[in-house]
């Protein structure tokens, strides 16, 4: 799960809202991590159905070369 870094700088925040009397931004910081976590588990459980729908299709990857760039 690569967006659980999130989960982790939301508890940090809280716990420094928490001890330096920041109730209210304590308790909104615990709501967005509520959020956080739902949407993430959303992206994990969609990723089968994307990587399906798309798996047939070719893209383009476009890259832009700079000064010290070889070809």
């Amino acid at each position: 799960m690569a967006n659980d870094w999130i989960l982790d700088v939301l508890a940090d925040l809280k716990k420094f809202a928490a001890s330096n009397d920041l109730g209210a931004l304590a308790a909104q910081l615990d709501e967005t991590a509520l959020v956080a976590a739902h949407e993430i588990a959303s992206i994990h459980r969609r990723a089968p159905a994307l990587i399906g729908a798309h798996a047939s299709k070719s893209r383009m990857v476009h890259r832009t070369t700079g000064v010290g760039d070889k070809f």
